[in-house]
Parts: structure tokens; sequence; C-alpha cells
């Protein structure tokens, strides 16, 4: 196809970005603390770590991990917990030893944490309290050997520390009692590990930075491995897009969604660690007012989230009172951006939502809007720097301008491929380094690209990939449950939520029984949030369950 969207590229933005101009995260991160020693890095609930402080405990970590626990290059390191200082000290301490990083949602179920961490291998993990008994339920079952424990308030400065940890564990009592009694304390290896000495580990461009979960067609997830070069080509890019409206060594960046999530991950730390930003970690951004309080004690320039954030915090009291006078940038993904919503937000705060797609396959960036856009467009963008894409039919035919048809993406930023799973990245990785999106899209004359719907079943939940076997599996696995069928159905607030179609096999199953059993072994966002008990459900003539009528 020919690169039609070139010629809308603003002014500066590069056509091509280098991504072997790094040979590692660590590259990038080094260069960082030699140019912004001092600068804030991360900030979380009042504590501030300086670039050169961040580096300090990252390497104690590493040596830890390195030369007391002998893990060694290549090995899989998970990380389960919410937006906590600890966690990028845990995510380039894990870089500087070699390890490759799993990053695991807190949230999940002892099914859920039992899957990942055993198709990822992980040899270690790092753990919040509060989700301990998760792990202990399950780690027996896990290739696990090594589990460090920290608690939320581990991060923070001196007495604030003991007093958040003393208040979550027995004033709030949000620690569930748990038996792990070989897990190694956080601070313990960070004391401990500043008496090692780090052995510099060399590591290299297809070396595998994350292993990033995603749903899968087959009802598990699956890992997308992403290499040191995919997420460098992707900062880069992403950093290359945003050069007309980016203050290097002066931006303070909102990070309210989780940094186990693709976008926050890139967007936010990574892109503004390349760019000595300060990261501002949101622990829990779901208590609104709370939330609302800690925005105001920051003079923040760039905010990132999903249409529901945005949604939420117009309509939490006290927002629209906000200094917005450093405010310049706000970027939508996860999910689609809704038009009255970028529309309240840019009246509200002074600045346009700007909309950007990616992918967790593509780590993640693929498409963005102009950064000096005025308003709300309904598209996703323009192909970033260094990136193709083609709108193809069915049978991989490249489709006219205009046309709807499923969005392919080539560029450096698409993963290797599923870990250990040739069959499926047979099916989404085509010749030619063509990823297949499963996303129905159009492309105008222009080059703007727009997601007209969806090929696969996929649901979007806040943001979040929800996939029907996965729900279908589970609810099928009452065992007054005959047969179930799930879809995604419109919600105002979280762009989709589940619905079940259940055919009942004991007439005395009740709705409150299948809520009551998904949320045992569902994260939250993923539990059916409507159910309809029908007769039977429709079929195709090979007896697949067919969503597309269960949609109409």
């Amino acid at each position: 196809m020919q690169k039609i969207w070139l010629e809308s590229y603003p002014e500066g933005v590069p056509a091509e970005i280098d991504a072997d101009a790094y040979q590692s995260i660590i590259e990038v991160f080094d260069e960082s603390v030699t140019k912004y020693p001092n600068n804030p890095s991360f900030e979380n609930m009042g504590t501030v770590y300086t670039y050169k402080e961040l580096d300090s405990k990252a390497t104690d970590f590493a040596a830890y991990l390195q030369q007391e626990l002998g893990l060694k290059h290549g090995d899989r390191f998970a990380i389960m917990m919410p937006n906590l200082l600890q966690y990028p000290i845990a995510i380039f301490g894990a870089m500087k030893a070699g390890l490759s990083i799993v990053n695991v949602n807190p949230l999940y179920t002892e099914r859920e944490l039992k899957h990942q961490l055993s198709d990822a291998s992980a040899n270690a993990i790092l753990i919040v309290a509060n989700f301990a008994h998760t792990l202990a339920a399950v780690i027996k079952e896990t290739p696990v050997e090594h589990v460090l424990l920290t608690e939320l308030g581990d991060g923070l400065n001196g007495f604030k520390s003991r007093l958040v940890n003393f208040a979550v564990k027995y004033v709030k009592k949000m620690v569930p009692a748990f038996d792990l009694p070989n897990a190694i304390s956080y601070k313990k290896a960070l004391k401990h590990g500043s008496k090692l000495t780090l052995t510099p580990v060399e590591l290299a461009p297809n070396d595998i930075a994350f292993l990033q979960y995603t749903g899968g067609t087959t009802g598990v997830s699956k890992g997308a491995v992403l290499t040191h070069r995919n997420i460098i080509a992707n900062l880069m890019q992403s950093s290359a897009w945003l050069s007309s409206a980016i203050k290097e060594g002066e931006e303070v960046i909102i990070t309210a969604l989780p940094l186990y999530h693709i976008f926050s991950l890139t967007a936010n730390c990574m892109v503004f660690m390349k760019l000595g930003g300060k990261n501002v970690l949101v622990t829990n951004p779901r208590d609104m007012p709370g939330f609302v309080k800690e925005l105001a004690k920051h003079k923040f320039t760039v905010f990132t989230g999903v249409n529901t954030l945005f949604n939420g915090l117009l309509n939490t009291p006290g927002f629209s009172q906000l200094d917005f006078s450093s405010f310049r940038m706000s970027l939508g993904g996860g999910m689609a951006v809704q038009e009255s919503v970028a529309f309240e937000w840019a009246k509200v705060t002074g600045v346009p939502l700007i909309e950007a797609y990616g992918l967790t396959e593509t780590s993640p960036g693929v498409c963005m809007n102009p950064i000096t856009m005025s308003g709300y467009n309904g598209c996703i963008g323009l192909p970033i720097s260094s990136t193709e894409v083609s709108i193809r039919d069915d049978l991989g035919n490249e489709l006219p301008v205009g046309e709807a048809g499923e969005l392919w993406i080539r560029g450096p930023q698409v993963m290797r491929g599923y870990l250990d799973r040739p069959e499926e990245t047979a099916e989404v990785l085509k010749e030619g380094g063509w990823f297949t999106s499963g996303d129905v899209a159009t492309m105008d004359e222009k080059g703007f690209c727009k997601i007209v719907d969806r090929k696969k079943d996929m649901i979007l939940v806040s943001g979040f990939n929800v996939y029907p076997n996965e729900i279908e599996e589970v609810v099928a696995s009452h065992d007054k449950v005959l047969e179930v069928g799930a879809i995604g159905v419109p919600h105002e607030t979280s762009g989709e939520v589940v619905k079940i179609f259940v055919v009942k096999k004991d007439q005395s199953l009740t709705e409150d029984d299948l809520v009551s059993h998904c949320r045992d072994n569902l994260t939250g966002y993923k539990v059916p949030k409507a159910v309809a008990f029908v007769k039977e459900l429709p079929k195709s003539n090979v007896g697949k369950i067919l969503r597309r009528e269960l949609r109409e």
C-alpha cells in the first residue's frame, strides 16, 4: 500500500526511527541516569526517587537477584503489584540482572495466576503482601523457586513507610492470611544487595524484555514475546511523535493505568524514562475522590488513560476545579475514546484528548493522532514512524482507500511471537512480517485510520481484553450449567461488559450462583454483568456457538 499517511505527518515528525540505536532498555536507562541524575524519576504517596536513587536501588536489587538467588541471564522474573515505587526498581533491577519480566495482574484468581506462572516458566516473583494468599494457594503447582515479598509502604521514606504498612495490615485489614514460609523481604533484599557487587550482563536486542500476557482464542492467556528491540522501537517511535509537545527533563506524567498493562508500561514508564520525566504513580485510581486529591498536589503536564478513567474523573466533584495551567497533553488508548468524553475533557481541562491505538503484540503503539490536533476526529490516527499498515480482505488482498477490512501491521515493534505457541503465532504473523490485528478498520485518503468493528470475538472492558472462551470455560465448569455463550454488550462507562447466555442443567441454578462462581475464578472486569437463561444456544452445523447471533 502506498504510504499516503506520510503526507499527513506533522512537521518535524520523522518517517523512520532507528530501532537499533540502543542494544537494550538498560542502555536507554543508563543514558537517562547520566543525563538527569538529580531529576525526579518516580513519585508515589509523597516519596520521590531521583534517577540516581532509582539506579542505585535497581542495582542493589539486581545484585541480590544475581548473587544471592543465583538467577541467570534469561531467567523469568514475575512482578505482581499495583503502581508502587517498588515496581520500576523491580523492572530495571531485574533487567540489569539479565532477566525477562513477566507482568502479572495482582487481581488474578488462583487459576489465572497458576496458568501464567507455569506458562512463563517463572523462576521468581516479587509480590505485594495484599495478594500473597493467591500465590500461596498455587505456588506448589508452579515452577517458582523464589518469592520476594513487599508491603504497600515499603518504597516510602522512614516513618511513612511504617505508618502505611501498619494501617494497611492492622487498621484496614487489607492483607488476608497467607503461608509463604520461605518468602524473602523486599527491604532485606535491597539492604543485602547493597553489600554485593553486580556482575554486568550483556543484553542483546533480541533478548526477551517482557512476556506480556494477553487473552487467547483458546480460552487461556498467552505470552507475547516482546524483545528489548521491540520496546526500544516503540519508545523511540512514541518519543519522535511527541517531540513537538515535549520538554525533555521537565515533564510530569500521571501514571494511573497499572504498569502491568502494556499501554502504561511503554507510554508512561519507558517513554518518559527516556525523556527524563517524572512518573507520578497512582496506586488506586478507582478511588476517584482520592485520585482528584492526589492530582491537586501536582503540576502535571501529561496524562494518559482509557475512556472510562477520563469519564470517571469528569464526573468526580473537584476535578473541574484543579489547576490545569501546566497541563499540555492527554493521550487516550486501550479502548475507543468516546466523542462526548473527549469534548467534555477538552472543555474542562483546556487540553484536547488525543486518541491512539495499539495492541499487546505491538509493544503497543501502532497509530496516533497528531499531537497538534485541536479536537476529536473519531480516528485512531496515522501510523507512527517506521510503521506500515494495510487494510485487507479475508484472503489477504489489499483493499482500496475507504473500504473496510482487517488492519495488518508491520514495524520493529511487532512481537517475536507467542511463547511456545507456534500454531497461534503462525495465525497472526504472516509472510513479510505482517501482524494481523483482528480489528476491522478503514483508511481515508489522508491516511487516517478508523476502527469500525472487531473481527475477533474479544470483549474490551475498560481497555482490558476479555476473551469469551475463557468466560465460557469458567461458567461451564459450574455443575448446574449445560451450555454457555459469552459476548460483549455496550456499556456507557466501561465501553463493554460481559453478558452470558446460559442453558441450565439444573433448574435451581440462579444468576447469583453464576456470578459468585465467576468471582471466585475470574478477575473482576471479566465477571459477567448480565446473565440470560435460554432454552438453547444458536449453533453452526458443526456445533460451534454462533456468538454473532447472540449479539443480534
